[in-house]
């Protein structure tokens, strides 16, 4: 019966048909969302990053240099004035114009502490603490000491040592409240150049997405190929491309970009050893830290290639929803849905 054949072949035809259609479909799904879902948690992820790296130039890495240059200000002028005044350098009445220098420097620092202190509400009331009070405190105690009582050694002394007690007390001294504020500011340093188990989290699902979009990328091709005679598919052939250039580029940024955070950090931990251990060698440490700063700044400045990198992966991104949409739409309105 031939027209019973004929028919028979029809209907395999149609049934094998609809189950490529499908097969392309559920091609097409998969490759989407997939492709949204990477996209949107490597967006998210790279990001996250590059604004770790901006805090840390911006406000964390300025903060922990104020904090220990404006510490060892304060000790080497309270240092100075005794010194001048013991040896009477300057050959002038006062504590002599390196102490001034050092005060002033000291008074400045803690002036753009204000603005830059990532220890927030806390930090600001001890800065508001020292600045409103306990440096005119000081001063109250070291200019008579300096000036008034320059030829009375035991008033001269007791004020001295007055100064002294306001400027090193144990717990409400200025430099004790200082170094609060900074054992505050590298915890929050050590929060912000550290990747977390969140962020560790987020890089893991967005390469698993582009391996899954990149292997269903291959398995398009294979399926067009197969059971549609088609030779390739320049659409799917460039998305497979974009996953793997965006599985690679981003992470090879963000590991860059860590790497200088671990060393910023790195570098902050010796900035503050520094003005907390080395209290005793007071110019050779703010020599030190002056340097460390120095290099610390160049390590940190901003890269181009960081921005054109998120641009970059913002671009492919749109390409790897777009290029597979097309691609397979193509061949699904060529082959089956406008014949249907």
């Amino acid at each position: 019966m031939p027209w019973l054949t004929r028919w028979t072949r029809a209907f395999r035809t149609r049934t094998g048909g609809s189950r490529t259609r499908r097969l392309l479909e559920l091609h097409l799904v998969v490759l989407v969302v997939t492709a949204l879902v990477s996209m949107t948690v490597l967006l998210t992820s790279y990001r996250e990053v590059q604004n770790s790296a901006g805090e840390m130039r911006t406000r964390g890495a300025p903060a922990v240099q104020g904090v220990a240059a404006t510490q060892l200000a304060l000790l080497r002028a309270h240092e100075e004035a005794q010194i001048s005044v013991a040896k009477n350098i300057d050959n002038v009445s006062g504590a002599g114009a390196r102490y001034e220098n050092q005060l002033s420097a000291a008074s400045q620092g803690l002036s753009r502490l204000s603005d830059v202190q990532i220890d927030g509400e806390r930090g600001r009331g001890v800065l508001d603490t020292v600045n409103g009070g306990l440096l005119t405190s000081y001063s109250s105690s070291m200019t008579p000491g300096s000036v008034k009582y320059v030829d009375d050694y035991w008033m001269q002394r007791e004020k001295f040592a007055e100064a002294k007690g306001i400027l090193s007390r144990p717990g409400t001294g200025v430099v004790p409240r200082l170094d609060v504020l900074q054992r505050h500011q590298m915890q929050r340093v050590d929060r912000v150049s550290s990747m977390g188990a969140l962020q560790r989290t987020g890089w893991a699902v967005a390469e698993l997405g582009l391996l899954v979009l990149a292997l269903t990328a291959l398995s398009a091709l294979w399926v067009l190929r197969v059971r549609c005679g088609r030779s390739h598919d320049p659409w799917l052939l460039l998305t497979l491309l974009a996953a793997v250039a965006l599985a690679v580029v981003p992470l090879w940024a963000t590991t860059a970009t860590q790497e200088r955070l671990d060393t910023a950090r790195h570098r902050l931990v010796a900035i503050e050893e520094r003005a907390h251990d080395h209290r005793d060698h007071l110019a050779e440490s703010q020599r030190d830290v002056i340097d460390e700063s120095t290099l610390l700044r160049g390590g940190l400045a901003a890269r181009s290639w960081q921005s054109w990198t998120y641009y970059g992966v913002l671009g492919g991104g749109a390409l790897i929803v777009l290029l597979p949409a097309v691609g397979i739409c193509r061949r699904l309105n060529a082959d089956y849905w406008r014949a249907g």
